[in-house]
């Protein structure tokens, strides 16, 4: 008999419910009750409709657990595994530590190690973000810099769906025990408990000198958490967004297009980096987006206060249509205002924006794009993205759907709005952006592989078939380059207002404004390697000038960002976007 293993099942039993659910009648209608004795005594009270299910099954398991004890006493049977969670611990953590060794760190990395290492540890540590941002890789490399002595006290806690927080917390005792004091707890949201019920982790493990890191996948869950049981007991480290100066640094991959095509994770393939990146296809990207961010959203709603969080987006949930309008935003959104985004039939912006200026082009102009059955290409676009259009929704898609979906986005870091200022107006607009570039390449890529299958487009020469093409990936490749700038610049220099603004003709493509010493930097920025003074008109417009410095202060920069070489023109300064980007990190300007 094996007295260890009795005791940790007595231990778990210990924390299931007592007695049985039975059934009064009240006023002709049925309420369940749950009764059990104390102390001689019979005790009962009533259960709440959202809690009987779950009441039920731990009692089950409660009674399975009694049987298999009265077994395991009488010498019956035998359990194999001390722990529920699958558990990794100290030695065993040698492999699982040594594939990172050679791996450059994120910036973010130095907060995880700072907690870690340091003296504080009456709060856990939240790792999150989405699928394949680097955050089991920031775990290895923690764990890959413990001596001896601190990985002798390491567990590595993997969580699965059957992991419940009351098999949890006996692990995590069992671990106290023995001694363990560095616990990393991965895919911990799995636990459908986790959100209501986290706080035992930071009131009594860390409390008690454990240091916990927590991660998943399910970032709203760890929001939600946030908001709620773990109020002021956690740290927060959010990895989902990935700069291009990570990109480059961590992956070693250089070039503002390779950023665009790919960027957006930390997935590593070698040689083969384009082939088995994310975003490498539209297939990959649209289960991307289904698992990693409409699964998140609707697995966290679903375990937030019991699922009574859903609020508009329920019927949508329940319809199985919550995935398709998250889905249709993040394809959209970068292209359109957000109130449009769900109200109306899928259109594809980037079609429309290449056919004029196509026809505009001064080399080779051509009208062939207008010639194009939109129509169906657009369509068998919509099947590959798997878009419902309204025909196609049985439920009416309405402005608080957009609206909370759009919440969720902005929370998850996924989207983030950029200002857009009109010199006649005092009102601000908002542009819309994807923080992962690559999810929106891949999506445009896959306009070009439906505009090749047009029976017009099929029909003209194929040098005219490649210009079409080259001209549709070169403007998508133009906005991208324009927007990655403007969001990293903004998330570099939080305390200055990062905008694009507008005039009657023409705009600056960004103005960076410091309030404090009333000064401002202006830019254009090209998706060219080529210096044109046509580029930079704008920027030395004496009357756009006169009128930006009467709002933003005197203008002390003339910048544009291209893909060429940094230098100093007459005029203006010309900077690589590979340079800026690089620099942004610093927090200075080139």
């Amino acid at each position: 008999m094996d007295k260890t293993k009795i005791e940790y099942i007595k231990e778990y039993i210990t924390q299931l419910p007592k007695g049985n659910i039975t059934y009064k009648t009240i006023k002709g209608k049925k309420y369940p009750y749950l009764q059990w004795t104390e102390d001689g005594k019979q005790r009962n009270r009533r259960v709440r409709e959202d809690e009987l299910e779950d009441l039920k099954n731990k009692i089950f398991e409660r009674k399975e657990l009694e049987k298999k004890l009265k077994e395991l006493q009488q010498g019956e049977v035998d359990l194999e595994e001390n722990f529920f969670a699958q558990m990794m611990l100290g030695d065993e953590l040698l492999s699982f530590r040594e594939l990172v060794k050679g791996y450059e760190k994120r910036e973010c990395y130095s907060a995880l190690r700072d907690y870690v290492y340091g003296d504080r540890s009456d709060k856990v540590f939240i790792l999150y973000g989405l699928r394949r941002t680097g955050k089991t890789t920031l775990i290895r490399q923690v764990i890959a810099e413990m001596d001896e002595a601190m990985l002798a006290k390491t567990a590595f806690m993997q969580i699965t769906s059957d992991i419940n927080l009351a098999r949890f917390n006996l692990d995590m005792r069992r671990l106290s025990k023995r001694g363990y004091q560095y616990i990393f707890i991965d895919e911990v949201t799995m636990m459908d408990d986790f959100i209501e019920d986290a706080a035992i982790l930071s009131d009594i493990f860390a409390a008690y000198g454990m240091k916990i890191v927590l991660s998943g996948t399910d970032s709203l869950g760890f929001i939600f958490s946030q908001d709620s049981s773990l109020y002021d007991r956690c740290y927060l480290l959010h990895t989902t967004f990935v700069p291009y100066r990570e990109f480059e640094r961590v992956l070693g991959i250089r070039g503002i297009d390779e950023y665009i095509r790919y960027g957006g994770t930390m997935s590593m393939g070698g040689v083969d980096y384009n082939k088995s990146a994310t975003f490498a296809s539209d297939k990959s990207t649209n289960d991307y987006v289904d698992s990693a961010i409409a699964h998140n959203i609707q697995h966290s709603l679903k375990n937030y206060r019991n699922g009574d969080h859903f609020r508009s987006l329920q019927e949508l949930y329940d319809a199985n249509e919550l995935t398709s309008a998250i889905n249709r935003i993040v394809e959209d959104i970068n292209h359109r205002f957000t109130y449009e985004v769900l109200t109306r039939d899928f259109k594809s912006g980037d079609l429309s924006l290449s056919a004029k200026n196509l026809l505009k082009d001064k080399e080779n102009p051509s009208s062939a794009l207008y010639q194009i059955d939109t129509e169906e290409v657009t369509a068998r676009l919509k099947d590959i993205l798997e878009i419902k259009n309204r025909s196609e929704q049985s439920i009416h898609l309405t402005d608080s759907h957009r609206n909370e979906i759009k919440e969720y986005l902005d929370l998850l870091d996924i989207t983030v709005d950029i200002d857009i200022v009109s010199l006649n107006s005092s009102k601000r607009q908002k542009h819309t952006v994807v923080t992962q570039p690559g999810m929106r390449y891949s999506q445009a890529r896959s306009l070009i592989d439906e505009l090749i299958e047009d029976e017009f487009f099929m029909r003209l020469p194929l040098n005219e078939r490649n210009q079409i093409s080259r001209r549709i990936l070169s403007d998508v490749m133009g906005r991208m380059m324009e927007e990655i700038i403007l969001l990293e610049t903004k998330t570099a220099f939080p305390d200055k207002d990062v905008f694009k603004l507008i005039f009657a003709t023409g705009e600056f493509d960004m103005v960076i404004f410091d309030a404090e010493s009333e000064s401002c930097e202006i830019f254009e920025i090209k998706h060219s390697s080529q210096r044109v003074p046509e580029q930079y008109r704008h920027l030395i417009d004496k009357e756009k000038c006169s009128a930006c410095e009467f709002r933003f202060g005197k203008i002390t920069g003339r910048s544009v960002i291209y893909r060429g070489e940094t230098i100093d023109d007459k005029k203006v300064k010309y900077i690589n976007v590979e340079d800026y980007l690089n620099s942004l990190g610093k927090k200075e300007h080139i």
